[in-house]
């Protein structure tokens, strides 16, 4: 996201229930309220480590979008630096 204006392109997600894949073995799913130059804040969130999990990304997003968030924090932070991608809950493809 470097060079581009974050606020152009993160702003009409803010309210939204999102899904943001890191870099690390993490996901998180919740609801997107804010951010500012270096986080992202997201509430009512299930921040998901893989190590400890035998589901992949995709089969995880997948049933969360089936069976609903399984949340796990009230609010997390999330390093923008981190971020691979942010997807609204609402674009995830169902098969």
């Amino acid at each position: 996201m470097e060079g581009l204006d974050r606020s152009e392109r993160l702003s009409p997600l803010v309210g939204e229930v999102i899904v943001i894949d890191l870099s690390s073995t993490y996901v998180c799913l919740g609801r997107f309220v804010g951010f500012d130059r270096e986080f992202l804040e997201v509430v009512d969130a299930d921040l998901h480590d893989f190590r400890d999990s035998p589901a992949t990304r995709e089969v995880y997003v997948y049933d969360s979008v089936r069976l609903g968030i399984r949340r796990n924090r009230s609010r997390v932070l999330v390093r923008l630096a981190d971020v691979v991608a942010i997807t609204r809950f609402d674009d995830i493809l169902e098969s």
